[in-house]
């Protein structure tokens, strides 16, 4: 830590600095506030995502309680190909937002299969789809909570050590200017002083 100047012109650096901090904070402390409430809205988005992700997949077992069959060959019948992610700006954070998401069904003979596995298909793409959207709302929290350990982390910084160490400072400083123009008045008094004793004495030589 560089040493404090103690002068007219690092006061005045303080006191630039201290506007500064105090100009910054009300913002970033509206940022984890806002934050904040993402945080908990993103948490609540992600627990009643989980939630139907799994309601959905005990309900398909309640639908079609012939899926506990081992014999039955389902494991390809719908395979995700891919998915897109967009962004959402939240607060100035960028958060993922699931767009479209693709499936592979592979090719049955309707004849050849049981009715229900066309409802099975729809409802092995909904629990996909069910699923990729809980973890896209786990990602967003994790991203939101990530974001908002950040900023409280710079509010503690400005509220608890750049400000209370500018104003320090600042009361430091003055402390020595005032002591210092004090000595100056003092020594500048007692200068006057001599040279006026010795004029009294050079004009009593003189005499």
């Amino acid at each position: 830590m560089a040493k404090l100047k103690l002068s007219k012109q690092a006061l005045h650096h303080q006191q630039e600095q201290l506007k500064l901090y105090k100009r910054l904070l009300p913002s970033l402390d509206l940022k984890r506030r806002q934050l904040t409430m993402e945080a908990q809205k993103a948490q609540n988005e992600y627990t009643e995502a989980l939630s139907a992700s799994e309601a959905l997949e005990t309900r398909i077992g309640e639908e079609l309680p012939m899926l506990a069959d081992e014999s039955l060959r389902l494991q390809d019948l719908v395979v995700v190909t891919g998915y897109r992610l967009g962004e959402q700006n939240v607060v100035g954070v960028r958060l993922p937002v699931l767009e479209s998401l693709d499936c592979r069904i592979a090719e049955y003979s309707p004849l050849m299969t049981p009715p229900w596995i066309d409802i099975l298909v729809q409802r092995l793409k909904d629990a996909i789809t069910s699923r990729l959207r809980a973890e896209v709302a786990g990602q967003r929290l994790d991203i939101l909570r990530l974001q908002l350990r950040r900023v409280t982390q710079r509010v503690n910084l400005f509220e608890k050590i750049l400000i209370p160490t500018a104003h320090s400072n600042i009361q430091r400083i003055r402390i020595y200017l005032g002591e210092a123009e004090r000595a100056a008045v003092v020594t500048s008094k007692l200068a006057k002083s001599k040279q006026l004793q010795e004029r009294n004495v050079l004009t009593e030589a003189q005499e």
